[in-house]
């Protein structure tokens, strides 16, 4: 019997802990899991998205307003909105682990769950590049490695094929609207930015400090851009778009180069991105064709 119980204590001292998890953040910040978190709360839509996309969709227990991707997020326990998170309703769904967005999450709202002892895991993919990273990094904390590798490997070889195709054609100079009032864009920084460089365009707003600044109208007519492409709230094309047309110079004006593309498609940080790159890509191959005309 002694002998049976020695060999069991020497099987039991012999076996390999379990590996601790660690990952480092984009704000720096190593996030440490003893095991694979199995309680996900999401703290924006597009980390919502990309949780299901790595293979975690089952283990997202709290999810925030406008979580609307794919349909099964919709299902998931609210904790707020992005910009007005619920901390009461996160701590009662007991995670072990919080992904925040780092640009969108209130800085002390963020702080304010690492004080309560949660684990909390920033995202932000400036550039569509880093969206592959980001799916393996959460199928790491996640455990879902083999399912997030697999979604990283499609998005960078789709990635590649676009960039071959449409990266080194003739530039078009580009206005990108996300709203009428406020009149709004993004600067050379933001991940839609880096969408029209992937198609050969050149955001005319590319140097602006802000990442989603405001603009004037004069600025729109000096930087007279050869397409407008703008988004909007919805699935449809918003009636202001065609507000342009009143300034009948505008380059963009003059050869019917105003696109729409759904926000879903081109404002979100996660592998739908290139579906709304491809339509991109697609509007600006037109206004090459019309030079020819």
């Amino acid at each position: 019997m002694r002998q049976i119980c020695l060999f069991l204590l020497c099987v039991f001292v012999c076996l390999p802990a379990a590996a601790e998890i660690v990952v480092t953040d984009v704000g720096g910040t190593r996030i440490k899991l003893t095991a694979p978190a199995r309680r996900i709360i999401s703290l924006a839509p597009h980390i919502t998205e990309l949780l299901f996309a790595a293979g975690a969709g089952d283990r997202v227990v709290g999810n925030v307003e406008y979580g609307d991707y794919p349909p099964a997020a919709s299902a998931v326990p609210k904790v707020g909105g992005y910009s007005r998170l619920d901390l009461e309703a996160i701590v009662a769904l007991k995670p072990d682990l919080v992904i925040g967005w780092e640009t969108g999450n209130a800085p002390a709202a963020v702080a304010r769950l690492r004080t309560m002892g949660l684990s909390v895991y920033l995202s932000q993919p400036n550039r569509m590049e880093d969206i592959a990273g980001e799916l393996e990094r959460i199928g790491k904390l996640a455990g879902t490695e083999v399912a997030a590798n697999a979604a990283a490997t499609a998005f960078r070889e789709r990635y590649a094929r676009l960039a071959a195709r449409y990266g080194e054609r003739p530039s078009v100079d580009v206005f990108y609207q996300i709203w009428k009032q406020p009149l709004m864009t993004v600067n050379g920084k933001q991940i839609i930015s880096d969408a029209i460089r992937l198609c050969g365009g050149r955001n005319v707003f590319a140097a602006l400090p802000i990442l989603a600044p405001t603009v004037t109208v004069e600025a729109v007519i000096a930087a007279n851009p050869e397409a407008i492409v703008a988004s909007g709230m919805g699935d449809s094309r918003p009636e202001w778009l065609d507000d342009w047309r009143r300034w009948s110079a505008l380059a963009a004006v003059t050869g019917d180069n105003l696109y729409f593309i759904p926000p879903d498609l081109i404002q979100r940080h996660t592998p739908r991105i290139l579906d709304g790159a491809e339509k991109l890509c697609t509007h600006l191959e037109t206004v090459r064709a019309k030079r020819g005309m």
